[in-house]
């Protein structure tokens, strides 16, 4: 009965395995899942090497059978973008004459419908499709820019009554403008189509604004609503793209939106080369409702939207899957349970990596979503800011022996309750940005029961303020930090002013400080209380905290609604800083936070590091001092 179904479909029904092959394309994986749909039984599919061009998203949904596998050979490349032929010279003059004269015969032309634009994306923004990008190679070329490679400084805000920060500083309005310095941009011819994206306040805050207009007399520029949440601010970093006449170097491209044309300065003969233009801003594949799926082997690029959205259902596994050069997220989790990305490398994507969501907080159901054995790096390629390796939401979740590294903000975000981050090689994050944790999670009492063990985090970057490795931001509460290795790094594990965390039986190697705590609930000043009395007063109310399942899973928490009621402030009660093993410098409790600091001692602080070893995080525990030694063996890829 299933080789009837299957016959003129797929090749090879035999011996209950289902081909699909390179010539039978997208359409062929379709027909052999409704194939299987209709015989209503599990089956394995093999899908042959080849690439598998996507003018849609390939689905998946609860009609698939329970159990059903799809196994990609290696060279199964699912791509949601079009190649592009027929490059030839620029011939026009006027354009030619816009060109760098270094790049005049160079630079080549092709023509392509369907161009997708580039569009306000960044800090606090909706979630856009990227523009469609050029990939040569298979790797991500750049929209051409001024300065290359470095950014531009803002000479000052043109916004005559700029707005207070909350800080004591002020920033102008972004619809009023800046000026900028130099005489760069008075060689450009006005376009539609030029960019600006910028850390236009803060350096942990990235937007792209659209030019409106540039005025080289008085050197300022103007941006095009909508603009993003935040103002410009005196020597602020940021950049120009999308012009022409900075298509000034090998790999660079320039879009001309409304004559559907691209230009491009190959990084090597073009004729040699494969040129893929992103074009699909659907997610690539989707699965929606889908029970015991497992999908293995593939890879997958070039669109300009999503990579894998999975919904609902549970039980499904991405295994061994190359997701890269895709403009926002590599993989979304929404709801559902169970589901599992293991054994996979994310890499290049716009935004996030992989986005989890799982979990109910009201009654502190878990979900079981693990994010397991993952080399994930290079994400925030184009949103650089709060666009991590993994984003975590919900309850109950677990990312453990991944490699996270060399991206320009965050490693994991996390918020909800219960998840278990363990065993992640973590290192050269926050290569951009500044004020950023490797792990972040902030502002809530109520996200609580998290713990973070085991993990080596080591040599992060960090502009201005800097970066932390665990970051417990703005009075986040209830959080285990045990067992973790940190090296290199200004902050090691940072406490802002929260309750009730665990600092315990870690190693701190070169860091400076290795724990910070600070009262910053306590702080009279309006932002500190709006954060404490607007912002998470609210949460703790709707959570009921005083009755199960809060009240029984976090005892501890009702000593927060005193505070609570009568203003003023919430201490950083209920901290336990225990059993460190610390070279360098050491605690650093703020003044304000010494009299809230109730539990801190059994640490050891020693001169020198001769006890570490960099490479692994190997460690010697000096004789006599009550410290788990930390399994440095089992940090990072199983390689399984």
């Amino acid at each position: 009965m299933r080789i009837a179904i299957l016959t003129g479909l797929v090749a090879g029904a035999l011996s209950g395995e289902v081909r699909v092959t390179a010539k039978q394309g997208v359409g062929g994986i379709e027909r052999a899942r409704d194939a299987l749909r209709a015989g209503g039984k599990a089956e394995t599919v093999r899908i042959e090497a080849g690439d598998y061009l996507l003018e849609r998203s390939l689905e998946f949904g609860p009609r698939d059978p329970e159990g059903s596998v799809y196994i990609a050979e290696a060279g199964v490349r699912l791509i949601g973008g079009e190649r592009v032929r027929g490059w030839r010279p620029v011939k026009d003059r006027s354009l030619l004459a816009r060109l760098p004269e270094r790049a005049r015969g160079k630079v080549r032309m092709a023509t392509m419908a369907g161009l997708g634009g580039m569009s306000a994306r960044g800090f606090g923004r909706e979630h856009m499709p990227a523009h469609s990008e050029l990939f040569f190679n298979g790797k991500r070329m750049t929209v051409a820019r001024w300065p290359n490679g470095e950014f531009a400084r803002i000479a000052e805000p043109l916004d005559r009554e700029p707005q207070d920060d909350g800080h004591g500083r002020k920033i102008g309005r972004l619809e009023f403008g800046f000026r900028y310095e130099g005489e760069r941009p008075a060689g450009w011819k006005k376009d539609e189509n030029i960019w600006v994206h910028g850390y236009w306040s803060w350096d942990w805050a990235d937007t792209y604004e659209r030019v409106a207009s540039i005025d080289a007399g008085t050197k300022s520029v103007l941006t095009a609503a909508p603009h993003g949440i935040y103002g410009f601010r005196k020597d602020q970093r940021y950049y120009y793209l999308n012009v022409l006449e900075e298509l000034d170097e090998p790999g660079e491209y320039w879009l001309d939106y409304a004559a559907k044309r691209i230009y491009f300065w190959p990084p090597s003969e073009i004729g040699k080369g494969e040129v893929f233009v992103s074009q699909l801003d659907q997610p690539l594949v989707k699965i929606d409702g889908a029970r015991g799926l497992r999908l293995e082997g593939f890879s997958l690029e070039g669109g300009r939207g999503d990579g894998v959205r999975i919904e609902g259902g549970a039980g499904v596994t991405l295994r061994r899957w190359r997701i890269r050069n895709l403009g926002n997220v590599g993989v979304i989790v929404l709801g559902g349970e169970r589901h599992a990305i293991e054994h996979c490398e994310i890499s290049h994507t716009g935004d996030s990596a992989v986005e989890i969501t799982g979990g109910d907080r009201g009654s502190l159901t878990p979900a079981g979503h693990r994010v397991e054995d993952c080399d994930i790096h290079d994400m925030g390629q184009w949103v650089r800011t709060y666009n991590p390796a993994v984003k975590v939401n919900g309850v109950g979740n677990r990312v453990a022996h991944n490699e996270i590294h060399d991206a320009p903000h965050a490693g994991i975000l996390l918020t909800g309750n219960d998840h278990v981050i363990e065993y992640n090689n973590i290192h050269h994050l926050a290569l951009e940005t500044g004020d950023v944790g490797a792990i972040y999670i902030g502002r809530d009492y109520t996200e609580r029961g998290t713990v973070i063990r085991y993990n080596y985090i080591h040599e992060l970057g960090g502009v201005g303020f800097g970066s932390m490795a665990v970051y417990l931001d703005d009075c986040a509460s209830g959080i285990t930090i045990y067992g973790n290795i940190f090296y290199q790094l200004k902050f090691g594990a940072f406490v802002g002013g929260g309750r009730d965390n665990r600092v315990e039986n870690n190693v701190f190697v070169d860091c400076n400080p290795a724990i910070h705590v600070d009262a910053r609930g306590m702080d009279k000043r309006k932002v500190w209380q709006d954060m404490v009395y607007v912002n998470m007063k609210p949460a703790v109310e709707a959570m009921k905290v005083m009755d199960p399942p809060y009240a029984r899973r976090y005892p501890e928490i009702g000593s927060v609604l005193p505070y609570l009621a009568r203003g003023g402030g919430v201490p950083p009660e209920g901290n336990v800083i225990r059993r460190n093993l610390i070279q360098g410098p050491g605690l650093a409790v703020r003044e304000p936070a010494r009299p809230w600091v109730v539990d801190v001692g059994e640490n050891l602080e020693v001169k020198d590091a001769s006890f570490f070893t960099p490479a692994t995080g190997g460690h010697r525990v000096p004789a006599g001092f009550p410290f788990e030694v930390i399994a440095v063996e089992k940090i990072g890829r199983r390689g399984r």
